[in-house]
């Protein structure tokens, strides 16, 4: 397991409650697993249209289970923005 931080944005951030918060897991599917259990409602609704940074780089289409998070990482969770 690897522990790191991560930090919402937006909407995210008010659905969470909260601006950032640690993760504890080894993929990001964990990592947002547990971001669910602690946050149900909104935020689950939230995360279903965000795009996520892990580290600085796009996940993209990639499936959660197969991003590995590092020990001291960040994901940064990213609704969709408006505007230009």
């Amino acid at each position: 397991m690897a522990t790191g931080t991560i930090r919402y944005w937006a909407a995210a951030k008010s659905a969470a409650g909260t601006a950032e918060e640690p993760y504890d897991a080894e993929d990001l599917a964990q990592a947002l697993d547990a971001a669910r259990r602690r946050h149900p409602g909104e935020l689950v609704r939230v995360l279903l249209r965000c795009s996520f940074l892990v580290d600085g780089a796009p996940v993209g289409t990639r499936d959660h289970g197969t991003v590995r998070l590092a020990e001291g990482g960040t994901v940064e969770v990213l609704p969709p923005f408006a505007g230009g």
